[in-house]
């Protein structure tokens, strides 16, 4: 992962030190529990911790020759803590200490991104009860359907990463699980009770049943879990680049006194940061299909998803720490302009009022045919020749006679479509 991309806190989870500092923790938690049992002599597992020493290239000089991690990382460490290392890793197999690592890294990892969510959604709080009744244009198919409220825009990702933080807490619980089962998981040359062990040392939930490996639909659903969040950043970053767009301009990211805009234009003041979630959205989400893909393993146990997992582990867990830090940034700091919105409000002079013309019209006997087909024509030529409907409407007698003129004005009005916004932040923020 490029460091322009990623944070410090996750960088560190995912390093070389970390993961082998992680093997070495499953190593002398399964000696541990292999003393107490009495299958290896006492203090293997305290000496090894005393003196064996993380060495990165070391390992490395060593892997280049054996062409094996593990090896290399148990020959390292035997080397460092002497003789009595060679009890390390008894009846157990490389997929022990990888899985049961690798689920280590992504409980690290998710518990971070869940703190991560627990960020935005405190932004998206304040921010939606701040803007709660400021009007703005809901629309659809990108175009002006009919008001809604700032408030109830944000209101709504807020709701939307509640569920994401649900599904992410389900998600790390799905990942944490530990095997220490030996080859093909039968348990043949290892006691059930050192994973037993080994799994309440570290933390974690024993597998009920492995093929050597942890199977692999949890991992599956922890990188699509974070393929929807990401989904759910780029829902929001397009939002924030349709309303920075000239023609609209409700809102722009914050844009510093030094910042430049284009190499060319020294007007422009771009919303760069969204743009660049959508390019990181698009990143984490390309690890889904690669997750998916490793559920079908050959047999009890293969290496085609060793791979995969050595770049998406990294990759999507850094970069969409660092997206969603981004975003809460933005969020937090981003420049409304309320007048706007109700300019935007007023363009088509009074069109987004005509479901509710419409609606009135069938109270007084006509068909809702015959109501929209009356409301549909005068919007069209209101629409064209740029007229005020309300104008349109007050001057037609056959609709006069039916509604008066005081239920035109109540119907031309905001009030109606904000009566709920109450209700709707209630449930949201209950």
């Amino acid at each position: 992962m490029i460091k322009r991309y990623s944070r410090k806190e996750l960088n560190d989870i995912w390093s070389e030190e970390n993961k082998y500092k992680i093997w070495l923790d499953v190593e002398i938690a399964a000696a541990q529990a292999m003393e107490k049992l009495g299958h290896i002599p006492k203090g293997v597992s305290s000496i090894v911790r005393k003196k064996a020493k993380i060495n990165v290239k070391r390992i490395h000089q060593i892997e280049s020759q054996v062409k094996h991690d593990v090896i290399a990382f148990l020959t390292s460490v035997t080397e460092r803590a002497g003789i009595k290392a060679r009890y390390l890793h008894q009846g157990m197999t490389s997929s022990d200490v990888l899985d049961t690592s690798f689920n280590i890294q992504l409980v690290q990892s998710g518990k971070i991104l869940i703190k991560d969510l627990d960020q935005i959604l405190r932004v998206l709080k304040r921010q939606a009860k701040k803007y709660k009744f400021t009007p703005c244009m809901g629309r659809s198919h990108g175009i002006h359907a009919e008001p809604t409220t700032f408030g109830l825009k944000l209101a709504s990702f807020y709701e939307e990463f509640k569920r994401n933080k649900k599904r992410l807490i389900n998600a790390v619980d799905e990942v944490s699980t530990c095997a220490i089962s030996g080859a093909v998981g039968t348990f043949a040359n290892i006691n059930p009770n050192v994973e037993k062990q080994v799994a309440k040392k570290l933390r974690l939930k024993v597998e009920p049943i492995s093929t050597q490996v942890i199977p692999r639909d949890r991992h599956a659903f922890y990188f699509s879990v974070l393929g929807i969040i990401a989904g759910s950043i780029e829902r929001v970053a397009t939002e924030i680049r349709h309303l920075q767009r000239t023609e609209v301009y409700e809102l722009q990211e914050y844009f510093s006194k030094n910042q430049k805009g284009s190499s060319a234009m020294p007007h422009k003041k771009n919303p760069i940061l969204s743009e660049n979630l959508t390019g990181l959205s698009r990143m984490v989400r390309s690890a889904v299909i690669p997750a998916l893909e490793n559920i079908s393993l050959w047999h009890e146990r293969d290496i085609s998803h060793s791979s995969v997992e050595r770049n998406i582990g990294p990759d999507a867990n850094i970069t969409l720490d660092f997206a969603i830090v981004r975003l809460t940034n933005i969020l937090d700091n981003m420049i409304v302009y309320p007048k706007k919105m109700l300019e935007n409000l007023n363009i088509t002079k009074g069109l987004i009022f005509s479901q509710e013309l419409m609606l009135e019209l069938t109270k007084t006997g006509l068909s809702r045919e015959k109501s929209y087909k009356m409301v549909q024509t005068y919007a069209k030529k209101c629409f064209a020749e740029n007229l005020n409907l309300l104008e349109i409407i007050q001057s037609d007698k056959y609709i006069t006679d039916k509604v008066s003129q005081k239920k035109l004005r109540t119907i031309f009005s905001y009030s109606k479509h904000f009566k709920n916004v109450n209700l709707i932040f209630r449930r949201v923020f209950r």
